[in-house]
């Protein structure tokens, strides 16, 4: 048993970031293009909330197809990091209460990402192959 969850380990690890990347992109898209919810307030690119989407739908893109899954990650975690303090926590400690756990949550799982990798179903895992069959 152990040996078969060993080998879908970087599977899994793929299908977690392609799933949490699918599901940070609508964050971005909403606050960019009304779509797929409408936005709830007026969008301007220079604001917090604009740079927001950008990076949540642009970074969101590179780890869905695990293209710098690392940095990216890193990037986006702090964002979700920043989001939670700036927006979620002034407003009550617990994160139930104040609309935080999906920042919290994409922050740690972006984090894990950052050591973890991508997994086998990535253009890092990709490119990493090329090389070592180059050498």
């Amino acid at each position: 048993m152990q040996t078969i969850l060993a080998s879908w380990q970087p599977r899994v690890l793929s299908l977690l970031r392609i799933i949490s990347a699918f599901l940070f992109m609508q964050h971005g898209a909403q606050k960019l293009f009304g779509f797929p919810a409408e936005q709830r307030y007026p969008f301007d690119l220079f604001s917090l909330s604009g740079t927001a989407g950008v990076l949540e739908l642009f970074g969101g893109f590179l780890l869905l197809i695990g293209l710098f899954t690392r940095p990216v990650a890193f990037l986006l975690s702090g964002l979700m990091a920043f989001a939670y303090f700036i927006a979620h926590a002034p407003q009550n400690f617990w994160p139930l209460n104040n609309g935080g756990e999906l920042a919290t949550l994409f922050s740690f799982v972006f984090l894990y990402f950052v050591f973890a990798g991508g997994g086998s179903w990535s253009v890092d895992s990709l490119c990493r192959c090329k090389r070592q069959q180059a050498d």
